[in-house]
């Protein structure tokens, strides 16, 4: 088995989801590959079926960003109004 293949880890619903891990992932100096599923030519028709976009890394940081991403995960979300 190699560890430096690349794995999928996660699939991202939204831009704002991706966001987020993405600078999660880079404050750990863990690498990554983000597989975005949208297409202009298709205006978006992959992402009800693939999600926004999927998170690849090496086979080796695997456990650990695993770990950020179900930290991420477990964050609050909150919407502020501006009413």
């Amino acid at each position: 088995m190699s560890q430096n293949r690349w794995k999928k880890i996660h699939t991202v619903e939204n831009i704002f989801e991706m966001d987020m891990i993405k600078d999660a992932l880079d404050k750990e100096s863990i690498d990554y590959l983000v597989k975005e599923h949208k297409d202009t030519a298709y205006d978006g028709l992959f992402i009800l079926q693939k999600g926004y976009a999927a998170f690849l890394v090496k086979e080796r940081d695997e456990a650990a960003a695993r770990a950020v991403v179900a930290k991420v995960k477990a964050l609050p979300y909150v919407v502020f109004s501006k009413d």
